[in-house]
């Protein structure tokens, strides 16, 4: 009797670890953003004059330049910050219900240009003062190893967690929220080279 029990336990452990994995739809969606927001900001920026990549509207407008270097920076800081602290956590399904929206929800408030946040003092362009292909190289990188572990993983993402200002994120939004940063600065660069005195 108690090998069967033992047993019928094993097997709910192995359904709800698999239930756990990304699905997937998930794995889809998350690995063709990645992909797709990465070409689209290199795809931009090739070509550039270095007047076009370092011109700024008015002071307190990044340029193309800076905005690329901002989201290098955020690739290695928000994967560290979020996936790679949370696979050092046990997945702990009790706290799902802290998960403070839903990924449509995430997404489009990341991707939205309508709001407008500081960012921190660690996330500054400054942070980043190598030559600009430098940092796209640094960047496609680590995109390149983000994209194999996203195509790969068979961890527990939803059932680990990480804060944000406005609350509780799982590991999978941590990915995707990298990705719709990316989207978010890209657009922003789409910004500048629409003002009325980007260099021809």
């Amino acid at each position: 009797m108690k090998k069967t029990i033992l047993f019928f336990a094993a097997m709910l452990f192995a359904v709800v670890s698999v239930n756990a994995q990304m699905t997937k739809e998930e794995r889809k969606f998350a690995v063709k953003h990645l992909t797709d927001t990465q070409k689209d900001m290199m795809k931009l920026i090739k070509g550039l004059s270095e007047e076009q990549l370092n011109y700024k509207p008015d002071a307190e407008t990044w340029s193309i330049a800076e905005c690329a270097k901002h989201i290098a920076i955020s690739e290695q800081n928000l994967w560290a910050g979020f996936v790679d602290a949370s696979l050092k956590q046990d997945p702990d399904p009790s706290k799902r219900s802290e998960v403070a929206m839903s990924d449509d929800q995430l997404m489009g408030i990341i991707e939205s240009r309508e709001q407008r946040v500081k960012t921190a003092p660690p996330f500054e362009p400054e942070a980043k003062p190598e030559p600009l292909d430098e940092v796209l190289k640094e960047f496609n990188a680590l995109r390149a190893e983000h994209i194999k572990f996203t195509k790969k993983s068979t961890d527990d993402l939803r059932n680990r967690y990480g804060q944000l200002p406005f609350g509780t994120i799982d590991a999978y939004q941590a990915i995707i929220f990298m990705s719709g940063h990316t989207k978010r600065h890209t657009d922003q660069m789409r910004e500048v080279m629409a003002s009325e005195g980007f260099p021809k």
